[in-house]
Parts: C-alpha cells; structure tokens; sequence
C-alpha cells in the first residue's frame, strides 16, 4: 500500500492552502496597537483620574490669563491677607494680591520649568548614554566613572552651586535641576544600549559598514525609547518639587513671578493666622507632582513588552 492510500484511509479532512489562512486569520484577528496601548495604559482608574487631572492644569495654565480672576501681579494695600470670601475665593496675600490668581499663573511657571528640565536632562543624559554604550571600553569607562562622581553629589548641592553662579530665574533653574538629573538617564541609556547593540541587525548594519551615527540614532536609539519616555514623565513630578524647593529657599523664580514654592515661603510667616497662603500652593503642588507619577506608571504598564499581551 503506498503512502497516498494511506493518508485517503485515515479519513483526515485535506484543507486547501487558501482555506486554511481564512481559518488562521479568524482565529489571530489583527490588534490595534493604539487601542490596545491606551487601554493597558488607563486600565487603572487612578491612572484616569490623574490624566484627568493633568489635561484639567494645562488647560488652566495655558488660559491663565482668561481663567485668572484677577492679575496675580497688582497689588492692592488695603486688602492685605484677606480671608476668602465672594471676591476673593482664596483670600489675599501680604501686598493684597488675589492668592487664586497667583496659584493659576504658577501652573504656568511649574509647567513651563518642569518641561524644559526634563528635556534639556534627557538631551544631554540621552547623547551622553548613547555615546558611552555603544563605544565601550575606555570611552565608556571615563564617562561612566565621571557620572557616578556626579551622582554622588546631593541634587541640591548641584542645584545651589549653578544658581549661585548664574544667578536666581527661570533659566538658572532650568540648567541647575537638569544638572542633578541628566546622570540617571546617562545610566539607564548607557544599560538598554549594551543590551539592544547585540542584536543581530545592528552587527548587520556594522558588516554592510554603516556609519556610527546612522545605527546609533537610526536602529539603537528607537529601541531604547520606551524606558527614556517613562523616565521623562516620572522626572517631570521631581523637577517640579526642585523648582519649588529652589523657590522656597529664595534663590529659584524670583518675584513678583508666581512660582508655587515661593509662595509656600511666603505664606510660611502667616501658617498659624492665614493657613491656605502656604496650603494652596502646596496642595497645587501636590497635584501636579500625583498626576505626572501615576502617569509615568501607566506609561511603563503600557509601553512593557511584557504586558503588551495581557490585553488586546
């Protein structure tokens, strides 16, 4: 009997080739992957809640000046440290100044900073990284041993010593938080780079003598941005409290801008008689540094490859 007998005997069913993928794209439907990322990344209420929240900020610091009651700068005398009422829904400051107001306008100012320091950090920490992992040996050597010279060093040291060079404002600050924070993204990037170097297409890319910027930014550095997204966003929360800590201490925004951790200052001298000039602010703090966190925790849920899977 040979071998076609056989196989007709068993009476197992012959599925022609053009059936069989119908069959198989029936049972493996495509998956959108925008769909499936933002419903990994909002399947946690708090997750919702805080983008929620983020989205609610923006929209009031970019339409401060239409949201704002009053001009957070004019100040009115015989209306000094007023407690809230109809007009003044959070009351006055020491020169009479509408406390929401400032709060609103200070949005604007946390943003703004938060921003610029966790991408001009992520710049200069992601180049760094980039340079450090894929030369290796004694170039990555020296930057490495260099960055964790720099991350022995308290933030705020750092922070104190560029400001107290450059002198207090919003660029000061900006240059002074990036300093403290652009070593963490030169180790984590240095990390994924060793790793993502060893793949096959990128010694594909080196025989066919591709140049060292095109398989560096071109094949290595997309590979590495899911973590450094995930890290800008949870850096976001920590630039905020160092502005505000800068401000605090009095060498961060200097006035009359609204800065939040200044007006936590300010309002320190009048805690026990007139409590929300410090807890709204800090409270507006609070807030912002919350949403940027969780949803930085969403982000890294989302963007694991580990996780992709677990819902489509």
């Amino acid at each position: 009997m040979d071998n076609s007998q056989v196989f007709y005997d068993s009476q197992i069913p012959v599925i022609p080739m053009d059936e069989f993928e119908v069959l198989e794209d029936e049972l493996l439907p495509p998956v959108n992957e925008i769909k499936r990322f933002f419903r990994v990344l909002f399947s946690r209420k708090i997750v919702l809640f805080a983008a929620v929240l983020l989205i609610s900020i923006i929209i009031i610091a970019v339409f401060a000046d239409a949201v704002a009651p009053f001009d957070p700068y004019t100040q009115n005398l015989k209306n000094v440290l007023q407690k809230p009422d109809g007009v003044h829904l959070l009351g006055t400051d020491a020169l009479g100044r509408d406390l929401l107001s400032r709060i609103i306008h200070g949005a604007r100012v946390a943003l703004l900073v938060g921003f610029f320091t966790v991408m001009v950090a992520a710049a200069v920490g992601t180049t760094i990284g980039l340079i450090a992992g894929f030369s290796g040996g004694a170039v990555q050597s020296v930057i490495m041993r260099i960055t964790d010279a720099i991350t022995s060093i308290p933030n705020l040291i750092i922070s104190l010593l560029i400001v107290g060079i450059l002198r207090a404002g919003v660029t000061s600050v900006v240059i002074a938080v990036a300093a403290g924070m652009f070593p963490g993204y030169i180790r984590m990037v240095n990390g994924q780079v060793m790793s993502v170097k060893q793949n096959d297409y990128v010694m594909a890319e080196r025989a066919m003598g591709a140049s060292w910027g095109r398989i560096a930014f071109k094949h290595i550095l997309p590979n590495c941005m899911s973590p450094i997204i995930v890290m800008m966003t949870m850096m976001l929360g920590g630039s905020i409290m160092a502005e505000a800590g800068l401000s605090y201490l009095g060498i961060g925004i200097t006035p009359p801008t609204a800065a939040w951790g200044a007006m936590c200052y300010d309002g320190y001298k009048y805690l026990m008689t007139h409590p929300l000039l410090s807890i709204a602010p800090g409270f507006a703090i609070m807030l912002l540094v919350f949403s940027f966190n969780m949803i930085g925790d969403g982000l890294r849920d989302a963007l694991d490859p580990r996780l992709r899977g677990t819902l489509n």
